[in-house]
C-alpha cells in the first residue's frame, strides 16, 4: 500500500481487516486458544494469565509450553492455585519458558492463591479501576498487589509496569481476552465489569512496525508513551472498541508482512 489513507480511508480498511482476523481459525495459532480449553471462569483466568505470561519467543513454543503447564497443573488450574502443598509446587520443578522458570512458576501460583482469597478472583481486584479511562494505572497496581507477598526480585521482570514505560504487552492482551466480546469467538468476555473502551492494544514489533508506516504511530521504541500515542488514534476509529484494531494490526504484520 503506497498511497496515504485519509481517516475514513483508513478506518474502513482496517475494519475489514479486523473482521476478516477476528474468526475463530485464530486461535489455531495462538495462545488465546488456552483458556478456550475451560469453561470456569476461573480456570480460564488462570490459564489466560499464564499463558499470557509466557507469551514471548516462538509461537510453537509458547503453545507447546502452554499445554504442558495445563497439564502439570492438571488441567484444574483454579483448584491447582487454591489447593496445591508443596509436594504439587515441587512437582513444577522442570518447567521453564526462556527465562520463566520452575521458581517464578511457583511464586504465581502463590501469588494467585493470594489475589484469589483477597478478591475473589482476578476481575475483582480490576473491577476497582472500572472508573478509569483505561487500564494501565490498573496494571501498575495489579503488579504491586500480585508480589505483596515474600518473593525472589527475579520474578518481578515476568509482569510489567506501565507507569515505569513499558507498553506492557502481554498483560493488555490478557486484559483483551477477558474482557472483549466472545461473540467473534476469539476474546472470552468473561469480565462484564471492565469495558473494552478501557483497553489498550498488545502493543509489539508486528502491531507496531504496521501502525508506523500506516500513520498511527510516530514514536519508534513500543513503550508506555507509544501505547498511548497508538491508543488516542484507535480510539478516534472506534471509541467503544479500540482494541479490536490489534486483530488488524497485528494480522497484517504477521500473516500479510504488511
Amino acid at each position: 500500500m503506497t498511497k496515504k489513507l485519509n481517516k475514513s480511508e483508513l478506518k474502513g480498511f482496517l475494519d475489514e481487516k479486523a473482521a476478516f482476523y477476528e474468526q475463530p481459525k485464530f486461535i489455531e495459532t495462538d495462545p488465546v486458544q488456552i483458556p478456550h480449553l475451560f469453561t470456569q471462569k476461573e480456570d480460564i483466568e488462570i490459564s489466560g494469565f499464564l499463558t499470557a505470561t509466557i507469551s514471548w519467543g516462538n509461537r510453537k513454543s509458547i503453545l507447546n509450553n502452554a499445554h504442558k503447564l495445563m497439564n502439570l497443573l492438571g488441567n484444574s488450574p483454579y483448584d491447582f492455585v487454591m489447593n496445591h502443598s508443596q509436594e504439587n509446587l515441587d512437582n513444577l520443578e522442570d518447567f521453564v519458558h526462556r527465562t520463566f522458570n520452575s521458581t517464578d512458576l511457583t511464586c504465581f501460583i502463590v501469588a494467585l492463591r493470594h489475589l484469589y482469597n483477597k478478591f475473589g478472583d482476578m476481575e475483582g481486584f480490576y473491577k476497582q479501576f472500572k472508573s478509569e479511562s483505561n487500564l494501565q494505572n490498573a496494571i501498575h497496581h495489579f503488579k504491586k498487589e500480585f508480589f505483596n507477598l515474600p518473593h525472589q526480585v527475579r520474578t518481578e521482570k515476568h509482569i510489567s509496569d506501565p507507569l515505569k514505560n513499558s507498553a506492557a504487552k502481554r498483560i493488555n492482551m490478557f486484559l483483551r481476552w477477558m474482557v472483549r466480546d466472545a461473540r467473534a469467538g476469539v476474546d472470552l468476555g468473561i469480565w462484564r465489569s471492565l469495558s473494552p473502551a478501557q483497553l489498550s492494544c498488545p502493543l509489539d514489533v508486528h502491531s507496531g512496525n504496521v501502525a508506523r508506516k500506516l500513520g498511527l504511530l510516530k514514536r519508534k521504541q513500543n513503550d508506555a508513551k507509544a501505547l498511548s500515542e497508538l491508543d488516542k488514534k484507535l480510539r478516534q476509529l472506534d471509541s467503544n472498541d479500540p482494541v479490536k484494531y490489534d486483530y488488524a494490526l497485528f494480522g497484517l504484520g504477521v500473516f500479510e508482512k504488511f
